[in-house]
């Protein structure tokens, strides 16, 4: 029987676009059924993990220089790139919302891979509806029902629903992953002891 690996990522966050480039073909490999959970991590962030705007507002320079290397040293290992975007914190909220309505259009992997890139790769602001029409268009999306789509109240309130879940499921940020209902794991570089707890259960 085939696992179920639940991905919740926000396109904001770097360390998500890195655990994104890889969890497809990592899916795949293992036979694990991926199951996309688009949320606000800003929202989690506002309700159950503060500390993340605390240590923006003081930070610790060691720690900081460190944090950029192991990105950097991550996205090379992955041969992408991660720039220092120009807008930073993001207003992803139209993304996520478009995250729902790709999914419905079977084409959320490239809607998620067109904003994950033209943000952190290409320092364009994909809270600006004009980033976001050449996004969703070049994911094969028509911008029209797009834009109708991210409006619509039920749409919304999906975003909500699983930004509470996250919190509900004891989650604190992006990427966080569950693993056949319970297990959760958080952060790009856990996606190794994820393929382990897939390995021992397969071999009983």
């Amino acid at each position: 029987m085939s696992n179920t690996l639940e991905f919740f990522f926000d396109v904001s966050s770097p360390w998500t676009y890195l655990a994104f480039h890889r969890v497809e073909d990592f899916c795949d490999e293992l036979d694990a059924n991926l199951v996309w959970k688009p949320f606000l991590v800003g929202g989690v962030f506002n309700k159950v993990n503060p500390s993340v705007y605390q240590r923006r507002e003081n930070p610790v320079p060691p720690k900081d220089a460190y944090y950029r290397k192991d990105m950097d040293d991550w996205a090379r290992y992955e041969g992408i790139v991660i720039g220092k975007p120009s807008v930073f914190p993001v207003n992803s909220v139209k993304a996520m919302r478009g995250c729902f309505h790709a999914i419905d259009e079977g084409k959320v992997s490239a809607f998620a891979r067109g904003c994950f890139e033209a943000y952190w790769r290409d320092d364009r602001d994909i809270g600006q509806e004009d980033v976001l029409a050449e996004v969703v268009e070049a994911a094969g999306l028509d911008k029209q029902r797009f834009f109708a789509a991210i409006a619509d109240p039920g749409i919304k309130q999906k975003l909500f629903d699983t930004t509470d879940e996250l919190i509900e499921r004891g989650g604190y940020g992006s990427p966080t992953f569950f693993l056949d209902g319970d297990d959760m794991y958080f952060g790009n570089d856990r996606l190794e002891l994820v393929r382990a707890a897939i390995e021992r259960k397969r071999n009983g």
